[in-house]
């Protein structure tokens, strides 16, 4: 299984009623999100919106256990540790696990990245629903099993699922961008390992980076819903207490910026051209968070309103598409431009994004610009927060990142005070376009 296509895992369906998106939608979004934060005995941080709109409790678990805690000799290992936690535990096996939840309409799902791995479960709030559901929860978050025959399938599947990975322009391209970007760092390392890696990984792996990683202390229990706070206080005593006891995980590693441009051309039977470049970007909690995501909302963010795809889209032709994003994570995420053209256009494309970039740093935005992105923005924020399964997507953020208790609240006020001046100096203090790196997969003139 390739763990890049199951950040959000959802092992089984809750009943329509419960999920419909009409009836998940439970407050005004315009109210204030008022979160309340507290640190169980054995040392889980715990973030906590109560709201008794509906009778549905979402809970999330996040460890520092993500991709960037493997090594490369054993890259995988925490993408399938944290896998294989909801396919056996406590003597279940992942059969009873199944039934067990969908005997009472309730999901286990999950998140897993280069930063952290999350445990998602979202129950009914009565009685009997509740405590069955935060049952099997606990008892995967506490006593996995990683049972060796299931350990077997599952890498199996994940090996295939590299082997063709590798066979494709995306994967290729995506691949090759974060190894060129961050070199040995571990954000370099893919969220599924490499085959050689994977095959050669053991129940006894497993069993290590659950011991190290996946400690009560540090972990962030986030929960949203139809809970008292007595209530919840006693469910983030129970996960946590249970959990191993053991140091918080050390920070990543910081970046070492790149100081030369790096350029590869790899060859592909594809019938178009997959191009990436970039720069490492910005970190969460950044202070020029909000100048650089206004900027590149204007730039590559916005869609059909963004210079990028009005430029080598629109005008002329050039590419099927065009985009670029920062992605902030716990270091210096990436900064990343992507496109698809056919072949014998690619030099041609990519020229006119860098033109189109130099002319973007070196004039800046205008006020008409700024002013649409911030109505776009602001106007769509409501649909951000218009659900308590994304209410608990944040908390699980804010905690994890450490992010300010009003960073919700204040999020419209930090967009609607960034200035030209702001993006512009933004951009060229953080962005190197004369050292970016980049990536051109089905190039034809490539060896």
């Amino acid at each position: 299984m390739n763990f890049k296509n199951i950040k959000k895992i959802v092992v089984l369906n809750l009943t329509v009623l419960v999920l419909s998106p009409a009836v998940i939608f439970s407050k005004n979004a315009d109210a204030a999100v008022k979160i309340q934060k507290w640190q169980t005995p054995t040392g889980a941080e715990v973030y906590f919106v109560e709201d008794h709109d509906l009778p549905i409790v979402d809970v999330s678990v996040n460890f520092a256990a993500g991709s960037a805690r493997d090594t490369a000799e054993k890259s995988g290992v925490a993408g399938i540790t944290k896998y294989l936690m909801t396919l056996g535990a406590a003597g279940m096996t992942d059969e009873v696990i199944a039934n067990k939840m969908a005997d009472i309409g309730a999901v286990l799902g999950g998140e897993f990245d280069a930063d952290r791995a999350a445990f998602k479960l979202r129950t009914l709030s009565s009685e009997r629903e509740k405590l069955q559901a935060l049952d099997v929860f606990i008892k995967i978050l506490q006593k996995p099993d990683f049972p060796d025959t299931v350990l077997t399938r599952e890498k199996a599947r994940i090996i295939s699922g590299l082997q063709e990975s590798a066979t494709q322009p995306e994967s290729i391209s995506s691949k090759a961008f974060m190894t060129a970007l961050y070199g040995t760092h571990p954000y370099s390392l893919d969220e599924s390992g490499e085959v050689d890696t994977v095959s050669k990984i053991k129940r006894e792996d497993l069993q290590a980076f659950y011991g190290k990683y996946y400690g009560a202390k540090g972990s962030v229990i986030a929960m949203m819903g139809d809970l008292t706070r007595e209530q919840a206080n006693k469910i983030a005593d129970d996960i946590s207490s249970g959990m191993p006891q053991v140091a918080e995980a050390q920070p990543i590693a910081a970046i070492t910026l790149p100081t030369k441009a790096i350029e590869q051309r790899i060859a592909h039977p594809a019938s178009q051209s997959h191009i990436l470049l970039g720069y490492p970007g910005i970190k969460r909690g950044d202070p020029d968070l909000f100048p650089l995501y206004l900027g590149n909302y204007i730039l590559g963010g916005g869609g059909f309103v963004s210079r990028l795809t009005e430029e080598v889209r629109e005008k002329r032709g050039l590419v099927y598409s065009v985009y670029s994003y920062f992605m902030p994570m716990a270091e210096l995420g990436p900064f990343q431009i992507g496109l698809q053209t056919k072949k014998d256009q690619a030099d041609d494309a990519l020229k006119l994004v860098h033109e189109t970039l130099d002319k973007f740093m070196k004039n800046g935005v205008t006020e008409a610009e700024l002013k649409a992105a911030k109505a776009n923005i602001i106007g769509g924020f409501p649909m951000r927060i218009d659900s308590n399964s994304k209410i608990l997507d944040y908390l699980a953020v804010i905690g994890f990142y450490k992010l300010p208790l009003n960073y919700l609240d204040e999020y419209n006020k930090k967009v609607a005070s960034v200035t030209t001046a702001q993006i512009k100096e933004a951009f060229n203090r953080r962005i190197k376009p004369e050292n970016f790196v980049t990536i051109i997969v089905g190039d034809p003139n490539a060896k």
